[in-house]
């Protein structure tokens, strides 16, 4: 039998190599990034094209290389980093296992510059999918430039799988902002497509934050700190007040690398229990220091996993210091009972002569009176009078009563069931169910849910029915992130169209100029911050934009649990929700509607 096993070419095993590196453009820009810190830069440049599909250049004034180094440096397992297995266990270094270049530059076309300290001429070389075109010197300045043209040119059916420029820019600025974040003293700016979506000064870590999310977060932030032998803790969490409904601004560093920790992110959820309402989420950037012999971050290419040596031990030191901190601020929630008014008085004087009190009594008062006096004089009110008087009004009026009742009993047993089932019975239980009869039992209807249900479909149809908007009277200015920014803006028709008019700034500001006429009443920033939390939700990847937007416009307008509605109001709402298309649930897949049979009502009295 002829011999079946080869050894694959250069260029197949490093495209099989860039399926775990590069996934998609920001999973360069943070090879890119991370490599200049590592070179030293004290200034980074990333300048990025149609979310990094033309073009991802990173440009810094670290080290250089040499021109052997420069040509060394895009061949697998080549890095200076490490020279041995044990080197893996201190590293202190962002990259280590030499294949992010390889792997770059075997799916893209790649341009790199560099120059050496104190040499007086850089290298130039151009590789397209692992074949090197060029190597010659140029005249450069002291660091790198590096250069990744039209990622997945060699390899069309993974350019296929990138997902929509505004989802692959949202990727790279997670990318981004985590790496400035691990490096406050590193000056940083990010352009894309010739706007400059940041410009980052050195500064601290609180400054970082301030600067990446806005003025706004500088009071939203307490600080946390411990130092221990196990780990020193560093950093800030945000106030529970500021709790959003999403997992936003959540970040751990362990040594200055960006890190996913489950059971790490376990422990600071335990430090807010108590003062988080439920589904609510708190900020957090929290910077680990621990032993590099302590850590394992050769789990995965993207060194986001680690393994701790004294997991179960960083865990309650973990939680005590968020609880420390949050407790030092007195964000805890306090007793704060109303004081009884009668210790406000006039401080006791010694000299003031003691009144015994008196007690004014009626002895011809009679409880069971009908008929009251409001005005006259005390004297006149306590004249004594007849005790018999008024007697046969007594019991006309116990009469009246019983007649009352006798007629309310024959209405509701000439009633026929035909009448009761096309006019059920309707009322509110707790401010946010309906409860209404049916003809098969006993209906329960989540206001809130139904509410949900009937903006969803109305939101979803907006291209044939339109959404009636509400202007404001006067506009409001919102400022965000530049993720968060960037996804508004491209999506501001179709705000537009589902009736929420927004204007960009520029920078990192909109301004609202009209709302959903069914949102009138909400206020702006919230209904913003929810329309966000759907629009980055990427838990469902079969929604398309329009869905999460309408989602989120449903979930800010709809009636809230807690408010109470009149019969017509309850009426209308169960009229409306049966006209939708899937009137048992809620747009998050919940149930609105609960009913109830005969026999199971009667299962509950046995």
């Amino acid at each position: 039998m002829a011999d079946i096993i080869r050894l694959l070419p250069d260029f197949v095993a490093n495209q099989i190599a860039a399926g775990e590196v590069i996934q998609r453009p920001a999973s360069a820009v943070k090879e890119l990034l991370e490599n200049a810190i590592d070179a030293g830069a004290q200034q980074i440049k990333l300048i990025v094209k149609d979310s990094g599909r033309t073009l991802v250049q990173v440009i810094d004034d670290g080290c250089g290389m040499s021109p052997s180094d420069a040509r060394m440096s895009f061949e697998r397992h080549a890095t200076s980093k490490i020279a041995s297995a044990d080197d893996i266990f201190r590293i202190r270094t962002k990259g280590f296992r030499g294949e992010a270049l390889a792997s770059i530059a075997s799916v893209a076309q790649v341009e790199l510059k560099t120059r050496l300290t104190g040499e007086e001429l850089g290298t130039h070389i151009i590789i397209e999918g692992s074949d090197v075109k060029s190597v010659e010197p140029c005249q450069t300045p002291v660091g790198t430039s590096f250069s990744m043209k039209n990622l997945f040119f060699n390899v069309p059916a993974r350019r296929q799988f990138l997902k929509s420029d505004q989802v692959e820019l949202r990727h790279v600025i997670d990318e981004f902002q985590r790496v400035a974040l691990a490096h406050p003293d590193v000056g940083l700016t990010f352009h894309h497509n010739g706007t400059e979506v940041y410009h980052l000064l050195k500064g601290n870590f609180r400054q970082r934050i301030v600067q990446l999310f806005g003025a706004k977060y500088d009071e939203r932030l307490v600080p946390v700190d411990e130092e221990t032998d196990v780990v020193g803790i560093s950093g800030f969490v945000g106030k529970p007040e500021f709790a959003r409904k999403n997992r936003g601004e959540q970040f751990f560093f362990v040594n200055g690398r960006f890190i996913k920790h489950p059971y790490l992110h376990h422990a600071l959820m335990a430090a807010f229990d108590g003062l988080l309402s439920d589904g609510k989420h708190p900020l957090y950037f929290i910077n680990l220091k621990v032993d590099p012999s302590r850590i394992d971050v050769n789990i995965h290419p993207t060194k986001t996993e680690v393994k701790f040596r004294e997991e179960q031990a960083i865990y309650p030191i973990l939680r005590s210091a968020v609880k420390r901190g949050l407790g030092k601020f007195q964000i805890a929630p306090t007793l704060d009972f109303d004081r009884e008014s009668s210790f406000d008085i006039e401080p006791f004087d010694r000299n003031r002569p003691v009144v015994v009190p008196g007690v004014q009594v009626n002895p011809e008062y009679n409880p069971f009176e009908t008929e009251r006096k409001p005005h006259g004089n005390l004297a006149s009110r306590m004249a004594p009078r007849n005790p018999t008087e008024g007697w046969r009004e007594f019991y006309k009026i116990v009469e009246d009563d019983a007649h009352l009742r006798q007629q309310t009993l024959d209405t509701q047993d000439t009633s026929s069931d035909d009448s009761l089932e096309t006019k059920p019975t309707l009322f509110q239980m707790g401010k946010a169910y309906i409860v209404s009869s049916i003809r098969s039992g006993m209906m329960l209807v989540d206001q809130q849910r139904a509410h949900e249900r009937i903006l969803y479909e109305q939101f979803m149809s907006a291209e044939q029915s339109g959404v009636a908007s509400q202007r404001l009277l006067f506009p409001e200015t919102i400022e965000l992130g530049a993720q968060a920014h960037a996804s508004l803006v491209a999506s501001r028709e179709l705000f537009h169209a589902l009736g929420l008019e927004i204007e960009d700034l520029g920078g990192r500001s909109i301004v609202v100029h009209a709302v959903p006429a069914d949102a009138a009443s909400v206020n702006v920033n919230e209904l913003v911050e929810l329309v966000l939390s759907s629009l980055l939700d990427e838990t469902n990847a079969a929604e398309n934009l329009q869905q999460r937007i309408a989602k989120g416009l449903a979930r800010a307008s709809a009636i809230k649990r807690g408010r109470s509605l009149s019969e017509a109001e309850m009426r209308d709402l169960i009229d409306r929700l049966f006209t939708c298309e899937l009137p048992a649930y809620s747009p998050t897949g919940k149930p609105a509607i609960v009913t109830f049979t005969p026999d199971e009502i009667a299962a509950k009295f046995r």
